[in-house]
Formats: C-alpha cells, sequence, structure tokens
C-alpha cells in the first residue's frame, strides 16, 4: 500500500502552530504575518522532519503556476543525437523548478492538437513547440496567446521567441577551417543548398561570405541529395571530369560518408590529397577514417535555452546558439598533388610538374 501523503496539518501540528502559520511559511510570506524566527524555525524542522511535500495540483489551482512546461515535438525524441534537445531541456527545467512533459506528434495534426489540449487541461504554464529540422512552421491555433517559445523552426509571428542554430555562422567557420590551414583553390561544397532546406542555404550563405572575405573563389557546388548514395555519385562524377578538387566543405556527414567512399575507391588520401570538413558532428564523423572534422549542432544548448526563456519570459525574436567546431584529422594544409586521369578512366595522383 502507497504511504499517505504527509499534509500540511500534520506539519502545523507538529510545529505547534495554526495552519495559515504553516502555510505562510513554507510559501515564503511569513513577513505578512509577522511570524516570530522561532515559529518559522519549527515549522521548517516540522516540515523536514515529516519530508512534506507540498501537493502542487491543488497549489495550481489556486494559483494557476503549476511549475510544469509542455515540450511538444514531430519527432525529436526518437532521433538519436536530436534527443540532446531533450536533455538540455529537462536540465534547464530541473535548475528552474519545474518539471517537463514531452509528448510527440509524429507529425500528426489531430494528434497534435489533442496532446496540446491534454496539456492545457492539465494547466501547464507554457509551451516549447520543437521540430526535427529547422524550418518555419505555422504556430497551432491552441498556443495562441499562450506562453510560448518555438525551438528549432521559426514562424512569421516574430514577437514569439525562436530558438534556432546559428547556421550562416557555422558556415563561416567551416570555409575558415579550410582557409586556416592555407587552402586557396578547388574548394567544392558538396551537397543542395536548395532555398527550401533551412540549414543548406545558411550554411552556403556562410561559406561563401567566408570565402569571398579572403578572396578565394569557390571552385563549384556538387548538387546532390543529403544521403551518402547521391553524394558518392557526384564525387564519383567530379573526379572522372578531369577537374581538381583540393578541398569538401560536405553540407552533412552523411553527405561526408559518400564522398569518402568515393574518394577512396579513387586512391584519393584524405588528408593529404584533399581535406574533408563537414555539419553535424554525428557519429559518423568520429567513426569515420580519417575521423571527420565536423561542425556540431548544439542541441542540448538549444533545448537548455528554450527552456530559460519560457520560465524568464523574454527575449522575442530569434535567438541564435553557436555551432562549436570539432577539428579531427580529415583537415591539412594542400600538398603539391594534381589530379589528372588514368587511360583507364580512373583518377590518380601524380605529382606537379616543376615550376619554371
Amino acid at each position: 500500500m502507497r504511504p499517505r501523503r504527509v499534509t500540511l496539518q500534520q506539519v502545523a501540528k507538529r510545529a505547534g502552530v495554526s495552519r495559515t502559520t504553516a502555510s505562510f511559511v513554507l510559501t515564503g510570506r511569513h513577513a505578512d504575518m509577522r511570524i516570530s524566527d522561532d515559529a518559522q524555525q519549527r515549522v521548517l524542522n516540522a516540515a523536514h522532519e515529516l519530508d512534506y511535500r507540498p501537493n502542487r495540483i491543488s497549489r495550481g489551482l489556486r494559483t494557476n503556476v503549476t511549475h510544469t512546461i509542455g515540450l511538444v515535438s514531430d519527432t525529436i525524441a526518437t532521433e538519436p543525437f536530436a534527443g540532446e534537445v531533450i536533455r538540455g531541456a529537462v536540465t534547464a527545467a530541473l535548475a528552474n523548478d519545474r518539471m517537463l512533459f514531452v509528448v510527440e506528434t509524429e507529425g500528426d495534426v489531430h494528434a497534435e492538437d489533442q496532446l496540446i489540449r491534454d496539456m492545457l487541461d492539465r494547466q501547464v504554464d507554457g509551451f516549447v513547440y520543437a521540430t526535427m529540422f529547422t524550418r518555419e512552421i505555422h504556430i497551432p491555433d491552441r498556443l495562441t496567446g499562450q506562453p510560448l517559445v518555438l525551438l528549432n523552426c521559426t514562424a512569421v509571428d516574430a514577437r514569439v521567441p525562436a530558438v534556432i542554430p546559428d547556421e550562416v555562422n557555422a558556415g563561416r567557420h567551416a570555409a575558415q577551417v579550410l582557409l586556416d590551414a592555407g587552402h586557396r583553390e578547388g574548394i567544392y561544397i558538396v551537397g543542395e543548398p536548395a532555398p527550401h532546406l533551412f540549414a543548406g542555404r545558411e550554411r552556403v550563405a556562410g561559406i561563401n561570405a567566408a570565402l569571398m572575405a579572403a578572396g578565394v573563389p569557390r571552385a563549384g557546388i556538387l548538387d546532390c541529395e543529403w544521403w551518402p548514395a547521391p553524394a558518392h555519385a557526384a564525387v564519383h562524377k567530379l573526379l572522372h571530369s578531369g577537374r581538381r578538387p583540393r578541398a569538401f566543405i560536405c553540407l552533412n556527414d552523411r553527405i561526408a560518408l559518400g564522398a569518402y567512399e568515393a574518394l577512396t575507391e579513387a586512391g584519393i588520401r584524405m588528408p593529404d590529397d584533399l581535406s574533408v570538413v563537414s555539419f553535424d558532428d554525428s557519429f559518423l564523423a568520429g567513426w569515420l577514417r580519417p575521423a571527420l572534422t565536423s561542425i556540431a549542432l548544439p542541441h542540448a544548448d538549444m533545448g537548455k535555452l528554450a527552456v530559460e526563456l519560457l520560465v524568464n519570459g523574454a527575449g522575442a525574436g530569434e535567438h541564435r546558439v553557436g555551432m562549436p567546431v570539432h577539428r579531427r584529422e580529415s583537415v591539412t594544409s594542400p600538398t603539391r598533388k594534381l589530379l589528372t586521369t588514368r587511360s583507364d578512366d580512373a583518377p590518380a595522383v601524380v605529382p606537379e610538374p616543376p615550376r619554371r
């Protein structure tokens, strides 16, 4: 049988005070009644001895404050590395004496509406609305007027705080990694930079800005879907065209995996013959050989910031979170190598001719 919850009346009886006095002490309002220091200490001691915990449900009915937050997501809870969003949100909730309820809709608008309604029935103090991929969303009607922070998404209404990764500066950092290593030519972007892809659009903008500022021309874009097979095909085609890549900036780690496979098949050594930098810093980055330099998505920091903004009730508009560079062995200074084509149509690496 579950032990019965200790009541406020029991605490008051143990301390030898009225229930009202005990309530004022335990809610921090003792100054309102000019309660003596001795009575305050007796109440606190009694609460500790009896392991008293306030009934937040009943308190919420009286005050409309339940110290609970609803996190509504599409699929982030089931994605391995995006689960870091939840870890960061939980950490911030605990630090602010809040409980976090997490629900997942899998993109079903009817399920989403029901889940939001259920949370409203439970009187959550506010919502964090999150998406797996960074994109613009329409705020659900039931969240209109509710305390709300968007996480990994934006909305037309700029009054709603939105926490997103700083993809533009991440693009700058990716290009700067190559520039710092001495690369000045043969730099290709690998991946589809379609305008509808927030990450691709912003990453490419940052890359272009950094290269332009350094006076380094971009060699080209290998336009392909963000998966290993299309990336493999795009890199394979480039290597057999006679062009001379010196570095790849892959728009995510899955693209980098496909590029690695094509480069290895062609006998191109990384990073001696070609450097590679990527984005996301997924588990692939550490598994690939050489280990992949990648710009990390700051999921935990984003989840933490979203909850803090909701609790503090401040900061309309976009809040961009920095994406750290994790440097590994896939980037080095360019060597004096030249890509050419052998008679069997497979690319080979041969020394550059001596300069006169």
